[in-house]
């Protein structure tokens, strides 16, 4: 009987052998399904950079760096991981501790840490792989569901690092990194008693934060949020001129540098945050719609490799990882769309950017990590 395409015939001793995408440790669909998105963020940034293509030489550098760390990570199984996350998880609070004291400062915020001829980059970046690593290196060596202590050093796990970014001050990747641990604590079997007490926590923990925690131009997004057109020539601008864009796109669009909300600069970031305002005016409902399948098949195979993992730290890894990657599609066209405040979210592989971009390449190598360093080798 004839093998099937890309699995290996059994060899002498009756055992089967791995297929080719497992032995270099790459998930073919996963890597075939970024490769679609760097194409299209090529097209798209052309149009949204008003067709620069110094602006998307460098993205296609950072698409380089970001896929050549991916297939790095894969490498590493998932067990070499987890024995170097306590050294990681405290490295990258220190990093965070750092910017506070001598990061670099840019449009009011300090975010940054710059090595002089060297490199500039954002420690929070680093913290979205390690703050979930971290969760699930934690719950995967105890019981499951979790007991209320393990829960509230989890939680700990989750506010220091939470804290520090709030800081600098940075709301839409403290949202993320939180959402990355809380998805571990929920993938591990929560019990319902500790969920339903955070929903009753969520009011007065909303106006301790409104109150104490947020700052002006913060609150002045939600208030924007919750009514634009008070400030149609400041705040509510941005959302404006997105929703704008996006509704003069129609079913299938102007045509591909078409677009007159990008190209006569009504449409501010139109390249990072808001490219996918860009891309719903220049090829309408129908592209935004197969842009978002192609997410959909992205978080579809992150969830298939969640199911087939064999060990407690890769299933709850490889869940908090896909689970955040929809959080990142869910939040930046929700702020596009005037359905939630802006926050600076990017849009996922698609949005200008190095450090985001890379980031979440690196996190696509763990689950092909995840994913090849299974237990292949069966018997007939």
């Amino acid at each position: 009987m004839k093998p099937l395409a890309g699995i290996s015939p059994p060899d002498s001793r009756g055992l089967r052998r791995e297929p080719w995408w497992m032995r270099l440790h790459v998930d073919p669909w996963l890597l075939l399904l970024v490769l679609v998105l760097a194409g299209v963020a090529g097209f798209v940034l052309y149009s949204a950079s008003s067709k620069s293509m110094a602006m998307v030489y460098r993205q296609g550098a950072h698409y380089a760096i970001g896929l050549a760390a991916m297939i790095c990570v894969a490498q590493f199984k998932p067990r070499l991981m987890e024995r170097w996350l306590p050294p990681a998880y405290l490295i990258s609070v220190f990093l965070l501790l750092l910017v506070l004291l001598v990061g670099t400062e840019a449009k009011g915020a300090q975010r940054w840490i710059r090595i002089p001829g060297l490199i500039t980059f954002q420690p929070s970046e680093i913290m979205k792989l390690v703050m979930p690593m971290s969760v699930a290196w934690y719950l995967g060596r105890r019981e499951m569901p979790p007991r209320f202590k393990h829960v509230c050093v989890c939680l700990l796990i989750i506010l220091v690092p939470v804290v520090l970014i709030l800081k600098q001050p940075d709301l839409g990747t403290t949202l993320l990194i939180a959402a990355s641990g809380l998805f571990g604590l929920l993938l591990a079997g929560l019990r319902w008693r500790y969920i339903l007490g955070s929903i009753l926590l969520l009011v007065p923990g909303a106006a301790a934060m409104w109150f104490f925690v947020m700052h002006g131009y913060q609150k002045q997004r939600v208030l924007t949020f919750l009514n634009p057109e008070s400030d149609p020539l400041g705040a509510g601008w941005n959302i404006i001129q997105s929703k704008a864009a996006i509704g003069s796109g129609g079913v299938f669009g102007k045509g591909w540098l078409q677009g007159t909300q990008s190209h006569l600069d009504f449409l501010p970031e139109g390249h990072t945050d808001f490219i996918i305002a860009v891309l719903a005016e220049e090829f309408g409902l129908v592209g935004v719609a197969l842009l978002l399948f192609v997410y959909l098949l992205i978080i579809a195979r992150g969830l298939y490799i969640t199911h087939h993992a064999q060990e407690s730290f890769s299933k709850l890894l490889a869940g908090s990882i896909t689970l955040t990657f929809f959080v990142y599609v869910f939040v930046n066209i929700g702020m596009v769309s005037g359905l939630l405040p802006v926050v600076g979210v990017p849009l996922p592989l698609i949005s200008y950017g190095g450090t985001s971009l890379i980031t979440l390449l690196v996190g696509f190598g763990i689950l092909m990590s995840i994913h090849t360093h299974r237990k292949w080798m069966t018997q007939r």
